[in-house]
């Protein structure tokens, strides 16, 4: 018999569970699919969410060829097949296939560029399917030819009314006697996933051949032999958890954050995810306050990847410590968020000619680096001259947290620069 996630998977959007944001009345996933017309997306989401029966109801939906891929066990000469064998296989004015890729954040560079044409072309329409921030795991080309839509775990009320689901349709369990006496458990355990409750179901009518199957607290964490606060690192808690490890680390609390890193640790998180991090904590919330905190990081990252574990503990212990009891400050990451939305809003400005670069005989006679004052030929190392293009040469991107080394640094550049005097 097959697995009962297996058995009720949903064939069409009116059985589906949750995702309204999605596929609800109006919704956008709703509407592509109801013109008959998709255009390349990809599902981000945790596991168990519903990313892949979402795609192949689609492809039921609009009729047309389906394809799946899996990053874990497949190469660009696979890819390269079944793009060949989707155009092969499409008819003049019919939907394009659909190729899903399921784990799409596992492809090389090289497996997603070779998806490239296919997807421009519109031999195929690809709907990936991810756990991990299409930002990061996917290359620029072909994330700007897909939309992202991002799938939610399903709340509390959808998890239940997946239980009713359960227990009403499947054509096994409504012949037999079911007593849900309390569900506590059994939503902490699934923690969004909708598979996983479903499993846990699953395991608890196996271990209940004959008889009322009972299901409470007691008998779901009996039948999973687990702690109910057991870290999950592929489930919603993994991303809760090293939520409130970056923000203990944050507010300054060493206590929690190794309280958390210990939740990680005990969990079995890889310690590179961990290292990962706090290098970035480092930069992004103690930045200039203490720059000797990006320094420590780096080489608890360097420790953990040559000595793992159990030993890789103390070198992430004594990172997280050093942080959380760090001065903070965000200034050079709100700096060059500013800087960012100043180009965003005044485009590709001209570099001002005395500080361009001069390599040749006609460069020198534009007026290429004419002008340019060397600062180390003054005292203290310093002359003031203007550095960025005339249209935003006043701009101030860049503000100081109160802490003792970026007030040091504060006063250097009122002595230095007009413009940082004049500001109030």
């Amino acid at each position: 018999m097959k697995p009962l996630a297996e058995r009720l998977r949903p064939t069409s959007l009116d059985n589906y569970i949750g995702q309204q944001h999605l596929v609800g009345q109006g919704a956008v996933l709703r509407n592509m699919i109801e013109s008959g017309r998709i255009s390349s997306f990809i599902l981000w989401g945790p596991p168990g969410v519903g990313k892949t029966t979402l795609a192949k109801i689609i492809a039921t939906r609009l009729d047309c060829p389906f394809y799946t891929l899996s990053a874990v066990n497949c190469g660009v000469k696979d890819v390269r097949e079944v793009i060949e064998k989707a155009r092969s296989n499409r008819f003049f004015s019919s939907a394009s296939p659909i190729l899903f890729i399921d784990e799409i954040h596992r492809f090389s560079k090289s497996q997603q560029d070779s998806l490239l044409a296919a997807v421009e072309m519109g031999d195929v329409t690809l709907i990936g399917a991810t756990t991990e921030n299409p930002s990061f795991e996917v290359i620029r080309p072909l994330l700007s030819r897909c939309q992202v839509y991002v799938l939610k775990s399903l709340e509390k009320e959808e998890l239940l009314g997946l239980l009713e689901h359960a227990l009403k349709d499947d054509a096994y369990l409504r012949d037999r006697e079911v007593d849900v006496q309390e569900t506590e458990a059994l939503l902490r355990y699934s923690g969004g996933d909708a598979r996983k409750l479903l499993n846990i179901l699953d395991l608890i009518t196996n271990a209940t051949p004959e008889g009322t199957i009972v299901i409470n607290n007691a008998t779901v964490t009996e039948r999973l032999q687990q702690n109910p606060m057991a870290y999950d690192k592929e489930g919603e808690m993994h991303y809760d958890i090293i939520s409130a490890f970056i923000k203990s680390i944050r507010g300054s609390d060493p206590d929690a954050a190794l309280y958390w890193l210990a939740r990680m640790i005990a969990g079995g998180e890889d310690p590179k995810f961990i290292a990962r991090r706090l290098v970035i904590s480092a930069s992004e919330d103690i930045g200039l306050a203490n720059p000797n905190a990006l320094l420590l990081a780096n080489a608890a990252f360097d420790a953990v990847a040559k000595i793992g574990w159990p030993e890789g503990r103390i070198p992430l212990a004594e990172a997280t410590v050093y942080l959380a009891a760090s001065p903070k400050s965000n200034s050079a990451y709100a700096g060059i968020a500013n800087a960012l939305a100043l180009v965003e809003q005044t485009g590709n400005l001209p570099v001002p000619l005395p500080i361009r670069n001069a390599p040749t005989k006609l460069m020198e006679q534009l007026g290429y680096h004419d002008g340019y004052i060397y600062p180390h030929d003054y005292p203290e190392n310093f002359a003031v001259q203007q550095y960025l293009p005339d249209e935003v040469k006043d701009a101030r991107l860049w503000h100081p947290c109160h802490n003792a080394q970026e007030d040091r640094m504060d006063e250097r550049m009122k002595r230095y620069w007009p413009k940082w005097r004049d500001e109030k």
